[in-house]
């Protein structure tokens, strides 16, 4: 049995994970999106690194582009089998897949008019709408709880993750020459006090575990809460000010967060009376989506909707549909928020909005998530002078602030929570995968001081075999 990294390996995103069994059956756990490393970006997604045609089943963790976002180009080159899943990540799966699609036929549209004024050839999406619902004929839902015999060598259980409605945790029986081998992939783990979500279930134990790290080094901010940081950021902007609060949001999970942190702020009378606008066709088609699992939800917000059926709603909230709509808010002047994918700022309609108001001082930019260092958001962190967006560049005088109490992914005491089930000295190795290098390195030493004798940080399209 043999494994092999070919995504988010020594970076966040990309998730792909390769198991060969010695019978050449192959199993691939998720099929994910690069976003955000610069002019690699294209590239990496091009190439997968192995036959999508000698796949033999894909096993989905959850509905993030950076995890689903190319198996319509995986069926495209010639993957012909199911797509494992929850029913919640089939769901968002559907609509994500195809909002994935139409962004990069959008956003292509422009890149190639300024290519066609240099001479330069038109580039082509990685797959088309039609790829998409193509794809989405393959989704086969499991429940979370069972195991699930996929073939004679392999069953699978899915447990929750806790990170976005249907995530979850990967665990597979894997049986070959008489022998059973218990492997885990992680995943994106949640936070253990996650506003809306479920915690994070215990696991069996297990012999190999691929686990995330994307903040392996970090500790969530605990004091200030997101409804508190929200307001302070309206005040300033919207009240003082009278400019645009724009907040780069990843359409599944972190627009929901948003939206119930902002409904909270209108139950307790704190919310501004402004107009808030959810500036991504797919936000609203999550939202609906998300609604129909309240069982996913944590017991502090099944209590709430005994008296507040609509937790993502609020007075003054607007979610705009049309591309003309889309465009008209960047010609308006008055105070408002404007909530848009995606969460990294590098794709979507978020990345239109900032390149219309980043040289106006009055408004301001508030990531929400993590970014990648070479996207847009991740730049725009750093505080810089000015930034190109869309080939042309743009001063920098709108205010750039980021939320630190949000996160969908735990941090290394959620991680390490998550970890406390398993008997280390029964772990043979320990992969470390989604996270920036650097930061594996400081949570891989965290590991070794709790008992885990073996870890390793595998390099892009690195393969090992396993006993």
């Amino acid at each position: 049995m043999k494994i092999a990294f070919h995504g988010a390996a020594r970076t966040v995103t990309g998730s792909k994970h390769l198991l060969t069994l010695s019978n050449g059956k192959k199993y691939l756990l998720d099929c994910g999106m690069f976003q955000g490393l610069g002019k690699d970006t294209d590239s990496l997604n091009r190439n997968f690194g192995f036959e999508a045609k000698e796949i033999d089943h894909l096993i989905l963790s959850h509905a993030h582009v950076d995890h689903c976002g190319l198996i319509p180009k995986l069926i495209k080159d010639g993957y012909n089998g199911e797509v494992w899943c929850t029913p919640a990540t089939k769901d968002l799966s559907t609509i994500l897949m195809e909002d994935s699609a139409g962004i990069q036929e959008s956003d292509l549209r422009f890149v190639n008019k300024t290519r066609a004024a240099q001479g330069k050839s038109y580039l082509l999406p990685l797959y088309d709408m039609e790829d998409a619902k193509k794809a989405a004929q393959h989704l086969k839902p499991i429940e979370y709880g069972k195991w699930h015999r996929i073939d004679e060598n392999v069953e699978l259980l899915y447990l929750d993750a806790g990170h976005i409605i249907g995530s979850a945790t990967v665990h597979l029986k894997i049986t070959e020459n008489g022998k059973t081998t218990r492997l885990t992939f992680s995943g994106d783990i949640g936070r253990y006090r996650d506003v809306i979500l479920r915690s994070p279930q215990d696991f069996p134990q297990a012999d190999y575990i691929i686990l995330e790290s994307t903040y392996g080094n970090r500790l969530h901010d605990r004091i200030t809460s997101t409804p508190d940081a929200l307001l302070e950021w309206i005040t300033k902007t919207c009240l003082e000010k009278k400019g645009k609060l724009i907040l780069p949001a990843f359409s599944v999970g972190r627009t929901q967060e948003l939206l119930f942190a902002l409904n909270q702020l209108g139950l307790e009378n704190r919310l501004p009376d402004l107009p808030y606008y959810v500036d991504s066709p797919l936000s609203l088609e999550a939202t609906q989506v998300i609604e129909n699992y309240p069982q996913y939800f944590n017991p502090r917000v099944q209590k709430l909707l005994q008296s507040d059926s609509k937790p993502f709603e609020f007075k003054g909230l607007h979610f705009v549909k049309s591309v003309e709509e889309s465009k008209s808010l960047n010609y308006r002047t008055d105070p408002m928020v404007i909530i848009s994918a995606s969460g990294m700022a590098e794709a979507g309609r978020v990345k239109h909005h900032i390149s219309n108001n980043i040289e106006n001082k009055r408004n301001a930019i508030v990531m929400t998530g993590y970014c990648e260092p070479h996207s847009l958001g991740g730049r725009l962190k750093l505080h810089p002078d000015e930034v190109g967006i869309f080939g042309v560049t743009h001063q920098v005088n709108a205010e750039i602030g980021e939320i630190k109490s949000m996160s969908a992914h735990g941090d290394y005491e959620d991680l390490s929570q998550w970890l406390s089930c398993q008997d280390p000295r029964q772990v043979k190795k320990l992969f470390l995968v989604h996270g920036d290098y650097d930061v594996q390195v400081e949570f891989k030493n965290r590991l070794l001081a709790k008992g885990f004798g073996d870890i390793e940080i595998p390099p892009l399209h690195y393969e090992i075999g396993l006993e």
